[in-house]
C-alpha cells in the first residue's frame, strides 16, 4: 500500500506539473494572435500583392500599395513565434539523453498502461481532423484567409517540411517505441501531422474566431495523448511531434511568398491591367502592362 501512495505521489507531483507546463505553452501560443495586425485582402494570392503596380493619380489602374501591406504581412517571419515550438523540440531532444527525462516517459507509459481498457486507435484519424477541418469549413462557405489554391500550396508546403523532418530524425535516433515493435518512435508522426494541420487552422480561422483554432490544437493535443495511451509513443516523442509540426506550419507561411513568386513567374512577367478613367478634360482607357 505505501508502494502504491508512494507512486501516486510521484505521479502528481512530477507528472502532473510537467504535463500541464506542456499544456500552457500550447494554450498560450494557440490563443496568441496568428498575425500582429489586420491581413491582406481575402483571397488575394501574393503573387498578386507583390506584381501589382502602384499608381498615385486619379483615375489611373487600380493598384495595391506593397508598402502599405509589408506593415501588415502575415507571411514576415516573427521569432516570437518560434519559441513555443523550438521549446518543445528542445524538450523531446534532450529528452533523448536525459535520465530523468527517461524516467518521466516510463513513469507516463506505466500510469496509462496500468488504467489501459485496451487500444483505441482513434488517433490514426484525429490527427487529419485539423486541416480536413480548414477544408471542409472552405467548403461550408466560412471562408479564411485563403482560397483552395493558396491554401493547398501552404498546406503542400507544411507537409514536405514536416515529413522530411519526422522521417529523418526517425531514421537517425532509431528510439525503440514502448511497445517495442519498432525502432523509430522518435519523434511522432502522427502528433507533428495533429500540430500541423491545427496551426494551419488557427492562422486561416483567427479573424473568423479564435475558438476554431482552440478546437483545432485540442484535437491535436487528444491525437498525443492516444499516442502514448495507446503504447506507441513515448511523452517526450510527443512533445517533440507537436514542436515539429507546429514550426512546419509556420515555416510553410514564411515560404509562400517565395514559392508563389516561383510557381507564378510567367503570370507575373506578363501582368497587363487595363481599366476605364473619366478627369474632368477627358475620358477613355488606361493600360499598363508589366515587362
Amino acid at each position: 500500500m505505501s508502494h502504491i501512495m508512494k507512486k501516486t505521489k510521484i505521479w502528481r507531483n512530477g507528472k502532473c506539473t510537467g504535463l500541464a507546463a506542456v499544456a500552457l505553452l500550447l494554450l498560450i501560443h494557440a490563443t496568441h494572435a496568428a498575425v500582429p495586425a489586420p491581413p491582406p485582402p481575402a483571397h488575394i494570392p501574393v503573387y498578386k500583392l507583390l506584381t501589382s503596380t502602384p499608381a498615385d493619380t486619379a483615375g489611373t489602374c487600380p493598384y495595391i500599395n506593397t508598402a502599405d501591406t509589408a506593415a501588415v504581412n502575415p507571411y514576415k517571419f516573427n521569432a516570437a513565434e518560434t519559441v513555443v515550438p523550438a521549446v518543445l523540440i528542445g524538450v523531446g531532444i534532450i529528452g533523448l539523453e536525459s535520465d530523468w527525462l527517461k524516467h518521466q516517459n516510463n513513469e507516463v507509459r506505466d500510469e496509462l498502461q496500468e488504467k489501459s481498457v485496451g487500444k483505441i486507435t482513434v488517433d490514426d484519424i484525429t490527427q487529419f481532423v485539423p486541416l480536413v477541418s480548414t477544408y471542409a469549413l472552405n467548403l461550408c462557405g466560412v471562408k479564411g484567409r485563403h482560397g483552395y489554391a493558396d491554401l493547398t500550396i501552404l498546406t503542400a508546403t507544411s507537409c514536405a517540411l514536416m515529413g522530411i523532418t519526422v522521417i529523418g530524425l526517425k531514421n537517425i535516433t532509431r528510439v525503440k517505441r514502448p511497445d517495442g515493435s519498432t525502432a523509430n518512435s522518435f519523434p511522432s508522426g502522427h502528433t507533428a501531422t495533429a500540430f500541423m494541420g491545427a496551426e494551419i487552422l488557427r492562422r486561416e480561422y483567427w479573424d473568423v474566431s479564435p475558438w476554431i483554432g482552440m478546437a483545432g490544437y485540442a484535437v491535436a493535443a487528444g491525437t498525443g495523448f492516444f499516442r502514448m495511451y495507446n503504447n506507441r509513443h513515448w511523452l517526450t516523442d510527443v512533445i517533440a511531434g507537436a514542436g515539429f509540426g507546429i514550426l512546419a506550419a509556420q515555416a510553410a507561411y514564411w515560404l509562400y511568398p517565395a514559392i508563389t513568386k516561383a510557381l507564378f513567374r510567367k503570370r507575373r512577367e506578363k501582368n497587363i491591367c487595363l481599366a476605364p478613367y473619366m478627369s474632368a478634360e477627358s475620358r477613355g482607357l488606361c493600360q499598363n502592362i508589366t515587362f
